[in-house]
């Protein structure tokens, strides 16, 4: 049986992501006094009572609102109480009940879901506030006290949710999934991507630079295999980010790169190919990511038969620290070449899990060197006694050397290009590490 949903929704700048990150026991989601810091819907798990919850924080719900941001987070709201088992609503003790938690509260009745109301920001320890019993009013039964900064009432509040929860079957065991980083600068068409893929709006989708803010998970599962998509923030230049809910969102996308197992570098084709594009190429690079580079709106690019390879000049132009990764033009608005996007990440994660035997791979050195002399200083050669695989992802490889100072660069490079031809290393960085060992004779 699937893990259980718990979405946790209520009006804007009530607590739900404090909440949730105190029940995930992360600091998953953003959280700023700012009201609409959360906009889409963002997965964590906890376990209680020996139950694996997954829970799901939502952007604040204004029932009324027009404004295109808010409409698109009522929706994302909509979305997780559709798919959830139990819902917590979370209302404001220190504000009491007000009009917009009583528009939720009948929503939430409406949607036939068992829902645990929780009244945050009880602080004190004692007697409950005063405020308190007004929320019985919202006619969902017994409130729960919680405390979301402290932790107080989190236990209570588990405890109702459980209560809730649909009987437990025999589980099922989750497979490896391949985690995808999708980044890039604002606007790129990343979340539009994820919704292509999804078949849903999973992201909120915008003209407007900024829209996503935090790093959102999205599994999918697809003839290649599955997948955990992490929807990005748009990385700007340090100088030109004011905002510190953005400094937190650009922080949780780098977070993004480092759990990935692939990097899809998101190029916006209209606008071209921009120094900062190079610059988050290059913390994926740095990472030692398999790497991925899509262009996309390519359906909204002027063509002939030349601008492609044009294009990909340029491409291995701007790219040549990372020559490896390899290139594809797609359109998220269309769907345009999204199916391959798939092939792509999964030979570059085959590539940066390969092992190759010791054996092998001196055979490969031998041949290398009888083939291009290593270089020489003062009359002195560099001599390399042999090569092992240290680790995979990225696929590391330790060269025992007479002198590492002989060892130099553009040898370097000459050896990478040997293991990446004749291996197939496509997508992946390779990483040496120089020993030096004194020749026995």
């Amino acid at each position: 049986m699937a893990i259980p949903v718990v979405a946790i929704v209520g009006r804007p700048n009530v607590g739900k992501s404090t909440l949730f990150n105190k029940l995930v026991g992360e600091r998953i989601a953003i959280v700023n006094d700012t009201p609409g810091v959360t906009r889409d819907r963002i997965f964590g798990q906890c376990e209680w009572r020996n139950r694996k919850i997954s829970l799901v924080d939502t952007g604040g719900i204004e029932p009324y609102s027009d404004d295109i941001i808010l409409k698109q987070m009522r929706r994302q709201a909509e979305l997780a109480i559709d798919a959830a088992d139990v819902i917590i609503l979370v209302t404001d003790i220190k504000s009491g009940v007000v009009a917009t938690d009583e528009e939720v509260a009948l929503m939430l009745q409406k949607s036939g879901r068992p829902v645990v109301l929780c009244v945050n920001k009880c602080d004190r320890i004692g007697e409950p506030d005063p405020n308190y019993y007004e929320f019985y009013n919202l006619g969902l039964g017994e409130p729960v006290q919680v405390s979301s900064v402290h932790g107080h009432g989190t236990g209570d509040l588990l405890d109702a949710v459980y209560d809730y929860l649909p009987e437990e079957g025999e589980g099922e065991e989750e497979e490896d999934l391949v985690r995808v980083a999708i980044i890039g600068r604002p606007n790129a068409g990343k979340s539009s991507l994820v919704n292509r893929i999804t078949g849903e709006n999973r992201c909120i989708v915008s003209d407007i630079a900024g829209t996503t803010r935090d790093s959102i998970d999205t599994v999918i599962e697809n003839k290649y295999g599955r997948f955990c998509l992490t929807d990005t923030a748009g990385i700007r230049r340090s100088r030109k980010i004011d905002d510190a809910v953005e400094k937190y969102s650009v922080i949780r996308a780098k977070m993004a790169i480092e759990r990935s197992d692939v990097c899809v570098i998101m190029i916006d084709a209209s606008a071209g190919i921009t120094e900062q594009d190079t610059r988050i190429a290059g913390l994926a690079h740095e990472s030692g990511k398999a790497c991925v580079i899509a262009v996309n709106k390519w359906d909204a690019v002027e063509k002939n038969d030349k601008t492609m390879n044009e294009y990909r000049k340029k491409l291995e132009t701007e790219f040549s620290y990372m020559s490896y990764a390899p290139f594809i033009f797609i359109s998220a608005k269309t769907g345009q070449r999204t199916d391959r996007l798939f092939e792509l990440i999964m030979t570059v994660v085959n590539s940066a899990a390969m092992r190759i035997t010791t054996g092998m791979l001196n055979d490969l050195l031998a041949e290398s060197v009888a083939r291009v002399q290593p270089p020489t200083d003062k009359g002195r050669r560099l001599k390399i006694m042999y090569v092992t695989q240290a680790s995979v992802k990225p696929p590391t490889f330790v060269f025992f050397v007479n002198s590492a100072e002989l060892f130099h660069f553009s040898y370097q490079r000459y050896l990478e290009n040997r293991i990446r031809e004749t291996f197939g290393m496509q997508g992946t960085p390779i990483r040496f590490i120089i020993r030096e060992r004194e020749d026995k004779k």
